[in-house]
């Protein structure tokens, strides 16, 4: 969290922002001098002096995986490109939808969706999911319009129409919770405006902000609008990867044993309302799943 902080001294009061991070074991700080008074442009002063800290401490290194990655992926064979394709989208299945409560294994996800073998043993819901829930992502990533409400809505009906018909593909018209959680979503009567103000928030940052940046912030601000009776973390998880699709940077997968910090440092954005919780453990999290290419 970006503070503004006042020192006295000497009868005269000084002002800085102030950002604690962690660093291992340890709480560091970043400062910036502001003067003697308090800049009329004190939002944009804090929206640059965190980027400037997101720029040094982290997008350098994601811009280097990206292109390390990129020259990696252009060398492989065709097939092999595929097959990775086809991998990632078996394991990303998995872990959104193990992360949502299904009983699938990955091994169980994969024979299911490489071969069309059901388990006998599993809800018949969590194999249509799956199913749906990769068709969908293998969509998404051939989608090249930009993103609206209009194909959030259609990727939210094709992975529930066959589970959950009622809701499918429909804005919630009723007030929800999450289990668990001390943050209470938007009342049912918010979200035409909260939704609205998302698309202008997409359209005017799509060029400005770092696309990894972005798709943290797309997945963040849309799992806490919660525009859905059910679905929002898989829907929130799949268009953070059309941000990253779309900017020609790899894909991310969030794994199901590391739900827990994921879903607390959700929570703990949400609470404080402060974004640069989740964005800075989203950067970790890339740097982690992509440390190879920093070797």
């Amino acid at each position: 969290m970006v503070e503004l902080k006042k020192l006295k001294k000497s009868n005269k009061e000084y002002f800085y922002l102030v950002h604690s991070y962690r660093e291992g074991k340890n709480v560091r700080k970043k400062q910036l001098y502001l003067g003697s008074s308090i800049p009329k442009d004190i939002e944009e002063q804090k929206r640059k002096f965190i980027q400037e800290f997101y720029s040094e401490k982290f997008l350098k290194d994601i811009d280097y995986i990206k292109k390390k990655f990129n020259a990696e992926y252009r060398s492989m064979p065709k097939s092999v490109k595929e097959k990775s394709k086809e991998n990632f989208g078996i394991k990303f299945t998995y872990n959104t939808q193990r992360i949502e409560g299904s009983t699938l294994t990955l091994k169980e996800t994969a024979a299911l969706l490489r071969e069309g073998i059901s388990p006998s043993s599993k809800p018949i819901r969590d194999a249509k999911e799956a199913e749906a829930h990769e068709k969908v992502f293998f969509e998404m990533l051939k989608y090249e319009k930009n993103l609206s409400l209009q194909i959030i809505l259609k990727w939210h009906k094709d992975i529930l129409s066959k589970t959950k018909k009622d809701i499918a593909g429909k804005i919630r018209n009723h007030d929800v919770g999450i289990a668990q959680s001390k943050f209470i979503p938007p009342m049912h009567i918010e979200l035409d405006i909260l939704l609205k103000e998302f698309f202008d928030w997409y359209a005017k940052n799509k060029k400005k902000v770092h696309p990894a940046e972005l798709a943290a912030s797309v997945h963040l601000k849309f799992v806490t609008i919660h525009p859905f009776g059910d679905g929002n973390g898989r829907i929130s998880r799949l268009i953070m990867n059309f941000v990253l699709k779309d900017n020609n940077f790899p894909l991310l997968d969030i794994p199901y044993t590391k739900r827990t910090s994921y879903y607390n440092v959700l929570e703990r954005s949400q609470i404080n309302k402060d974004e640069n919780i989740f964005i800075q453990w989203f950067f970790r999290r890339y740097l982690a799943e992509y440390k190879k290419y920093l070797r």
